[in-house]
């Protein structure tokens, strides 16, 4: 086996999170820090252009192209799980849209680990610190730093109507989703810039390359940790057929995300005991909640056929519509092809007893059967909404040792009362914003799941054949307290049991954001970067 070289930190992921951390750490010249990537690099121009999403989910260039396990929940269906295998990771494939999650989110955090460090208070300057809005900087936003937030570069008539729908049935109209209590309906603001998707690599990685301090391997697929009594030393890698070794003086960090974070803790020992034994692999040390509290946000896609009014399906449908999409995008970086998957957003409540809301719709001016088909030839809209705090849990195992084999993914979709209960009263209040005067003229036709679904456990069943993932996997590295037992890190992302490794990525999120969870993950890692080299200048000092 080649030794790569030792190097303070290696850094195991080169996605959202392991941008930021290569970025931060590197920044203390006294340090080196390599980052592996088991994707290439983000030079593809589908990655780029945003409508290019279409062309990168599923894959394989630039997707892990994963599947569930058959659900029950989603009446035996196994679904597609897309994770971003590229530099940038799933942000070099994702929606684009920048949401923090709610006040409480955080303040929940800080609560089960008993670090008010976590809480919103404390976690805003960090968003603010990387965050460039479009709007400048104020109590709630910051300018000038990397992760650009801008306006979308277009509209949609039948998008306004929805927005003006929903208002109608009490869900006003807000300003900005991010100051705490996202509730309302409003464009989503997008990690573009001038009408170009803006990944993690192109913001927080590229601009800083060539520092002499930061190396960085594309790749590499990692094969397992290596240690040094109770203490990890570093990896162990295969990059063109070879295996090789990298070691760490310092720190071994993984951000590998919720799929490759605990697959890898699971390859090297560091796992639940019951599911080492049985694939043989040694155990270092026992670890139940690795892999455990998978959480994810399910998204329930109802279309409603419109008419008198356009939608993406007739223009996408016409030789003459696709000429024009392509030169609007050449000449101005807008037009459909310059916008994010979902453009309107409007988060509710199930019930006006809760404090904050707990749906949260994507509204797209297009429709289609299923990713990857094609859009529909009647004009029409989608209304996606997702239960923003599933009660439900899953789990994430590795099958095997072999670093190419795909871990058993099953998220347990719906598999609680509660679940199946929200998912019925997110169908109704989808159908009855539908039914409000704003959309009247365009006569809106439920189309999927169909009108004859009425009784709870009607709707909860076409919940399960119209729900599928909105790619927000979390959890499967809990942070909390050592006397938990599914908990895997402590509040300053250590793995319990294990020195010398820290995750740091949204797997150890304890409970999921209410909203999209890319820019948390950023937020965990400016954090994770932070506590990293505070816990090295004081065993220095």
């Amino acid at each position: 086996m080649r030794e790569f070289g030792t190097f303070d930190y290696v850094v195991v992921g080169g996605g959202t999170a392991g941008c930021v951390l290569a970025n931060r750490l590197s920044q203390d010249p006294e340090v080196s820090v390599l980052l592996l990537e088991a994707g290439g690099k983000d030079d593809w121009i589908w990655i780029h252009i945003p409508v290019g999403y279409l062309y990168c989910i599923g894959n394989p260039r630039t997707d892990w192209c994963y599947h569930t396990e058959a659900e029950p929940g989603l009446n035996g269906r196994s679904i597609l799980y897309a994770r971003g295998r590229v530099l940038g990771g799933s942000s070099s494939i994702n929606a684009m849209l920048y949401l923090r999650g709610q006040a409480r989110d955080y303040d929940q955090w800080a609560e089960l680990t008993g670090d008010a460090s976590w809480s919103w208070r404390e976690v805003l300057p960090l968003f603010k610190g990387s965050e460039d809005h479009w709007r400048g900087a104020d109590d709630m936003h910051g300018a000038g730093g990397e992760w650009r937030v801008d306006q979308q570069r277009l509209r949609w008539d039948i998008l306004d109507r929805f927005a003006e729908a929903a208002a109608q049935a009490g869900i006003p109209a807000t300003g900005d989703f991010n100051r705490g209590n996202n509730h309302g309906g409003s464009k989503f603001e997008v990690n573009q810039r001038r009408g170009w998707r803006l990944n993690a690599s192109k913001a927080f990685l590229k601009p800083v390359m060539q520092r002499p301090n930061l190396k960085v391997v594309t790749g590499a697929l990692i094969d397992r940790l290596s240690f040094e009594g109770n203490r990890a030393r570093g990896v162990l890698f295969e990059l063109g057929g070879e295996k090789i070794s990298a070691s760490s003086r310092i720190e071994t960090v993984l951000a590998a995300g919720s799929i490759g974070s605990p697959a890898i803790l699971q390859r090297s020992g560091v796992g639940p005991a019951s599911l080492l034994d049985e694939l043989g692999v040694a155990v270092h040390h026992d670890l139940p909640g690795v892999g455990a509290n998978l959480q994810d946000h399910l998204q329930l896609r109802m279309i409603f056929k419109v008419s008198g009014i356009k939608s993406l399906n007739q223009i996408a449908n016409s030789w003459l519509g696709k000429l024009k999409m392509g030169l609007e995008y050449a000449l101005f970086r807008s037009g459909p092809m310059s916008m994010a998957p979902s453009q309107l957003g409007i988060f509710a409540k199930s019930d006006a007893a809760i404090a904050t809301p707990d749906l949260e719709f994507h509204v797209q001016p297009l429709s289609l059967d299923k990713f990857g088909d094609p859009l529909h030839d009647f004009p029409a809209f989608t209304a996606s909404v997702c239960n923003l705090r599933p009660s439900s849990r899953g789990r994430v195992a590795i099958r095997s040792t072999d670093p190419k084999a795909a871990p058993l993914i099953a998220p347990g979709y719906l598999s609680t009362a509660a679940d199946r209960k929200l998912a019925a009263v997110s169908l109704r209040l989808a159908r009855h914003i539908a039914a409000m005067p704003a959309l009247a003229p365009y006569r809106p036709e439920e189309y999927l799941p169909g009108p004859k679904y009425q009784s709870d456990e009607e709707l909860a069943h076409a919940a399960g054949d119209i729900g599928t993932t909105i790619f927000h996997p979390v959890g499967t590295c809990k942070m909390g307290r050592q006397e938990d037992d599914q908990a895997v890190v402590d509040s300053r992302l250590r793995v319990f049991g294990v020195r010398g490794l820290r995750v740091v990525d949204a797997s150890i999120m304890p409970t999921i954001t209410s909203g999209n969870t890319n820019s948390p993950s950023l937020m965990i890692a400016e954090k994770g970067a932070r506590m990293i080299r505070e816990d090295r200048l004081k065993k220095s000092g």
